[in-house]
C-alpha cells in the first residue's frame, strides 16, 4: 500500500492553516465570552438587589441611575476631561516606575554586591504602605502633579522589581552553561539569555503594576486635585452624589480590566515563542 505524504499534496498546508485559524478564532470567542460572564453576572445581581429593594437606593443606586449619571457626565464632556487627566498621571507614573524597577532588578539580579547593598533597602521601603508616605511626599514634593506621579511610580516600581529580579535569579542553569560553552561574553549573556529569560517575570510584574497604578492614583487625586476621576469622586462625596461615585468606580474597574487585557496582548506578542493559554 502506497502512503501519500499529505505535505506534498498542493493546498494541504493551506487547508490545515485555515482549520487552525478557524479553531483559534472559536477559542478566542469562547475565551472572551467566559471572561465576560463574571461581570455580566455581577451586573445582573446588582440589578436584582436594586429592583427588589433589598438595598436602599440611598446606599446603592440602581444600574439605571448610574447609567444616567454616566451619560450626563459624558454628554457635558466632564468625564472625558477627568479621564484624560487620570490617564496622563497613571501613564507617566507607570513609565518611570517600570524603568526604575527594571534597572534596579538588573543591578541586583546580575550583581551579588548590588543585591547586598540595594535589595535590603528596597525591601524595607516595600514594607511601608505607599499611601502612608503621602504626608512626607507632600512636604518634599508639594501638592502638585509631581507628588501624584511620584507616588504612582513608587507603587509601580516594586512589582516590576520583585518579579523581574526573581526571574533573573531563577534563570535556568542549563542555558547559562550553554552560553558559557558558546563563548558568550557578559553583555552577550545578558542580551541573549538573561533578558529573554526574565521577560515572563517582567510581564507578571507589569500586570500587577497597572492595577496598582490606578489604585494609588485614586487616592492621590483626592489631595488638592482639580481634575481626575479621584477628584470627581471626592467632589461627588461632598454632594452626596452616590451615583457619580459609582460611575467613578466603574470607570476604574473598566480601566483596570482594559489595562490588564492590553498587557496580556503585548505579552502574547512578545513571548510568541512560549506556549500561552
Amino acid at each position: 500500500m502506497v502512503t501519500i505524504d499529505e505535505a506534498l499534496v498542493p493546498g494541504t498546508d493551506d487547508r490545515f492553516a485555515r482549520k487552525r485559524r478557524k479553531r483559534n478564532g472559536k477559542s478566542a470567542t469562547a475565551l472572551i465570552a467566559q471572561r465576560a460572564a463574571g461581570p455580566v453576572a455581577l451586573l445582573l445581581a446588582w440589578w436584582i438587589v436594586s429592583a427588589t429593594g433589598l438595598i436602599s437606593e440611598r446606599i446603592l443606586p440602581t444600574p439605571v441611575a448610574v447609567f444616567e449619571a454616566g451619560a450626563n457626565l459624558i454628554g457635558n464632556g466632564e468625564l472625558a476631561t477627568h479621564l484624560l487627566a487620570s490617564a496622563q498621571r497613571a501613564g507617566t507614573g507607570l513609565f518611570f516606575g517600570v524603568i526604575v524597577g527594571v534597572l534596579l532588578a538588573l543591578v541586583t539580579g546580575l550583581s551579588r554586591v548590588g543585591e547586598r547593598l540595594i535589595d535590603p533597602n528596597l525591601q524595607m521601603l516595600r514594607a511601608m504602605p505607599i499611601l502612608a508616605l503621602m504626608p512626607l511626599a507632600i512636604v518634599w514634593l508639594g501638592i502638585g502633579e509631581t507628588m501624584k506621579v511620584s507616588l504612582v511610580a513608587l507603587g509601580v516600581m516594586f512589582p516590576i522589581y520583585l518579579n523581574t529580579h526573581a526571574a533573573i535569579r531563577g534563570a535556568d542553569a542549563r542555558f547559562l552553561d550553554l552560553a558559557a560553552t558558546a563563548g558568550l561574553n557578559k553583555l552577550q549573556l545578558i542580551r541573549h539569555v538573561t533578558i529573554p529569560g526574565a521577560l515572563p517575570g517582567f510581564f507578571t510584574g507589569l500586570r500587577f503594576s497597572v492595577a496598582i497604578a490606578w489604585l494609588v492614583l485614586v487616592v492621590a487625586e483626592q489631595t488638592n486635585a482639580t481634575s481626575g476621576i479621584g477628584y470627581l469622586m471626592t467632589r461627588a462625596r461632598g454632594l452626596s452624589q452616590i451615583d457619580v461615585i459609582m460611575v467613578g468606580l466603574l470607570v476604574y474597574a473598566v480601566l483596570g480590566l482594559a489595562s490588564d487585557a492590553l498587557v496580556r496582548i503585548i505579552e502574547r506578542k512578545v513571548l510568541s515563542w512560549r506556549l500561552t493559554r
